[in-house]
């Protein structure tokens, strides 16, 4: 479920990775979710001998360039990034680990791309949402699949309210979310 620790799973396997000398991909489907994973990343990495680099749209042509010369060179441990990682500019040096959050929004295309490592690369796919297809594939044996089924510490649960919708309705269910330092999407 949401908020039940995926990118924790996440983080500690990119830097077991990468402090084992292998190269990690982090691919998520939207600019702004690389960028909250980018300074996650970066945040819990800090004081380790790690370089974490972001790759999506929020960087500048020149930017994307840097970063993809270092990736080549082996001087980036960790990239964030969008489909932008599945280019065919990018080379890398000694790829270890791929972690693809939310597999069910990327298209065909980017799954072929994806297929192409995953016989020399190992895979760590996040989803609160998982893909019929991605559930076979575990039932028939033929992927792993973990459940993160225990809530960490202090979470409150989802509730869910069906009512009659109105802008003073949902007004109200924002302030009040907001006003206990909850989040609303």
């Amino acid at each position: 479920d949401v908020g039940y620790g995926k990118t924790e799973v996440a983080v500690r396997a990119a830097v077991k990775a990468a402090m084992d000398g292998k190269q990690v991909a982090i691919l998520v489907p939207t600019t702004v979710l690389a960028e909250q994973h980018r300074l996650t990343f970066a945040e819990r990495c800090r004081g380790l001998p790690l370089t974490v680099e972001g790759l999506s749209r929020f960087r500048s042509n020149q930017e994307q360039k840097e970063v993809i010369e270092r990736i080549k060179a082996g001087t980036v441990d960790i990239v964030v990034g969008t489909h932008r990682l599945l280019s065919k500019d990018i080379q890398w040096r000694d790829l270890g680990l791929l972690v693809i959050d939310e597999e069910h929004r990327f298209g065909v295309s980017h799954k072929e791309a994806m297929k192409k490592w995953r016989s020399t690369v190992d895979c760590l796919t996040l989803s609160a949402t998982p893909i019929p297809r991605t559930l076979q594939l575990a039932t028939l044996g033929l992927r792993d699949m973990s459940l993160i089924t225990t809530p960490p510490e202090n979470r409150k649960s989802v509730r869910t309210i069906v009512c009659r919708g109105s802008d003073e309705v949902l007004a109200e269910a924002l302030e009040r979310e907001l006003s206990r330092g909850g989040q609303a999407f």
